[in-house]
């Protein structure tokens, strides 16, 4: 049985912890309400300038832009771009387990097709590295001041390969902030720019009804890697926002777990004071008869 020392000591060692975890969720708290601010602001232009791209790229050529070059990419060989999108710390609960868990589901899922990986975040940097996967490129530590430029040099770092065939496909993986208590996890292609199914079966005269002023060339090459860069932006504020609040919820988990380890403790260590107390008596009153 542990003395009445230890067990204090313990009680001291938690209710440290539970101030720590307190703080923790309070810190979160805070950059939530920023994050989710930026992060719904965002979420409009993003969503629309999707779909306006959806369409544009339904009602030209493939060949207008390298962009919009459609590839078999569920073929044998074909070269897959994945970018994985995880936090630089821990303490989030199953934030960065979920992704890389997808992440590997996608890999695996992806037999005979040659699987690159861009690493966003230093936690899925650290876990694809130990395991000797083909890392393309790595971005850490840009969700403690993140910002647009950030989100380019992601794009660009995508946009090269696929410009000059060196990938097939590009794949973007993260976690999208529903809720404080819910992120659910995208898996979606970034590149090629998706094509809408409504208008393929049409024909090219209906489907034109965009009038370019100056010419497409010079209209895809500014606003296509645009696109790109506002996509990844999106999905890196939606990881930012998921990630504050998977951290505020864990850490609202840890300290009411703490208070109830304390209320344990605390009757634990009253019983076994109450014990010492009738075994002290009992000794007093064995000695008192015995004289």
């Amino acid at each position: 049985m542990p003395s009445l020392i230890d067990i204090r000591r313990r009680i001291r060692a938690v209710k440290s912890t539970q101030q720590i975890t307190g703080a923790m969720k309070m810190v979160a708290a805070s950059k939530l309400r920023r994050a989710q601010e930026r992060m719904l602001n965002a979420r409009p232009f993003a969503h629309q300038m999707l779909r306006v791209l959806n369409s544009l790229a339904t009602r030209v050529e493939s060949t207008a832009h390298p962009l919009l070059d459609v590839r078999d990419d569920q073929r044998e060989g074909a070269r897959i771009l994945l970018v994985v999108i995880t936090a630089d710390r821990g303490l989030c609960g199953g934030f960065n387990t979920n992704v890389l868990k997808a992440a590997g589901g996608f890999i695996v899922d992806s037999p005979g097709r040659e699987i690159a990986l861009g690493l966003v975040g230093r936690k899925g940097r650290d876990y694809f590295v130990r395991r000797g996967f083909d890392v393309m490129y790595e971005q850490v530590n840009i969700f403690a001041h993140l910002k647009y430029t950030d989100a380019q040099r992601i794009a660009q770092a995508s946009i090269d390969p696929f410009g000059a065939g060196g990938c097939d496909a590009v794949y973007l993986v993260y976690n999208e902030f529903k809720s404080v208590l819910q992120q659910h996890i995208v898996v979606e292609r970034l590149l090629p720019i998706a094509r809408l199914e409504g208008l393929d079966g049409m024909e090219p005269a209906a489907r034109a009804d965009y009038l370019y002023e100056p010419v497409p060339e010079q209209i895809f090459s500014d606003l296509l890697p645009r696109h790109v860069e506002v996509q990844v932006y999106h999905a890196l504020l939606e990881s930012a926002a998921a990630e504050h609040a998977a951290r505020m919820s864990a850490m609202d988990t840890a300290t009411k777990n703490c208070a109830d380890m304390i209320e344990e403790l605390t009757l634990y260590m009253n019983k076994v004071r109450q014990a010492a107390i009738t075994r002290e008596i009992i000794e007093v009153v064995s000695g008192a008869q015995a004289i």
